[in-house]
């Protein structure tokens, strides 16, 4: 079979296959279980494969490219509107098969191994963060039916934990048995706590024996955590012609509707990872409140646009500027300087 182009619907144990020639007739629509997949797969001249990036797509990138098949993952927002008629899995693979030969469609960067293992720590310490956030939600919910009212700092809701546990607050109307609920809670919460720090000194050692994490990890506003996070999640810059690209990755630019040779602007597109887009602006914040005072460039160009804007709105703005400069860094592979373009708004 003369095939150029192959469109591969992932899935657990069965996969859709639909290829192409050079003619772009259809050729081939195959039907595999997951063991015979790179068995079919390494009888086949090279050819170019697309599929849809999703879990596990990564594993049989690798796979495939190793078989000597040029890779290409796509968006599965980008491949729905090739869809003819109804959806099912042979529809998604000619999908597929036509979104990757549009000379204009957007992949997504293959991930290595290693990209695939600081991400999963990442994801992990993501998730005990939010079953913490929703532990110290329902503890400060429970205790509010009883008239105790913490306020949403943390510190604040440990204190009062302590303090009902040790007893100094028997007259405040707890019920024996909400406080020895809030007893298992306060052991469940000091058992969260220990496990991301854990992760969080796991993290540490990875940005510290990663080189390109420790380049970016000089820019203000980028610590260990949004480093390695950021390396994990688009390590390869090649696939971004520029830093505008990169920030409108990370849903940092102006969303547009614009229309009849009028611009129309509004709040940013929050595209992307919106994990990596609220490390970057937390780490924007951070910059922000301790640029007062201080004389350099990237300070005073911080001071001037405070004058005229919210803060909110400067510190999205430093964030885009700081996506910018990673990928300078990691693109060109040189070191950060802060005087180079520091006063350039």
């Amino acid at each position: 079979m003369d095939i150029v182009r192959i469109g591969l619907d992932l899935a657990k144990t069965v996969f859709q296959v639909h290829g192409v020639g050079s003619d772009d007739r259809t050729v081939l629509r195959k039907t595999l279980r997951r063991d015979a997949v790179v068995p079919f797969f390494a009888d086949l001249p090279p050819c170019l494969v697309g599929m849809e990036a999703c879990s596990g797509s990564h594993y049989w990138a690798r796979v495939l490219s190793e078989l000597g098949h040029e890779v290409r993952l796509i968006s599965p927002q980008f491949v729905a509107p090739y869809v003819k008629s109804n959806k099912n899995d042979r529809n998604d693979a000619e999908a597929i098969c036509e979104a990757v030969s549009r000379p204009s469609m957007r992949f997504v960067p293959q991930k290595s191994p290693g990209q695939l293992e600081i991400q999963a720590v990442h994801r992990i310490r993501q998730r005990l963060i939010s079953d913490r956030t929703r532990l110290v939600n329902q503890i400060r919910g429970l205790l509010a039916e009883h008239g105790v009212v913490i306020a949403r700092d943390i510190s604040r809701l440990r204190q009062a934990l302590r303090q009902i546990v040790d007893g100094c607050r028997r007259d405040d109307g707890v019920p024996d048995m909400i406080r020895e609920l809030v007893i298992e809670t306060r052991e469940e919460l000091g058992e969260l706590d220990k496990r991301i720090a854990s992760f969080n000194s796991r993290i540490r050692v990875l940005f510290r024996s990663n080189e390109a994490c420790q380049r970016i990890g000089r820019i203000e506003g980028i610590g260990p955590i949004t480093a390695t996070a950021l390396v994990a999640a688009a390590g390869d810059q090649s696939c971004f012609r520029n830093g505008r690209e990169f920030a409108a990755w990370l849903g940092l630019v102006p969303r547009q509707r614009s229309s009849g040779g009028k611009a129309r602007l509004f709040g940013i597109s929050k595209r992307g990872d919106r994990y990596l887009r609220t490390l970057m602006i937390h780490g924007a914040r951070a910059v922000l409140g301790k640029a007062h005072g201080k004389t350099d460039a990237r300070s005073l160009w911080i001071g001037r646009l405070r004058e005229r804007r919210h803060p909110n709105v400067v510190a999205v703005a430093l964030a885009n500027k700081n996506a910018r400069i990673i990928w300078s860094v990691l693109a060109r592979n040189e070191e950060y300087d802060p005087t180079r373009g520091a006063a350039v708004g």
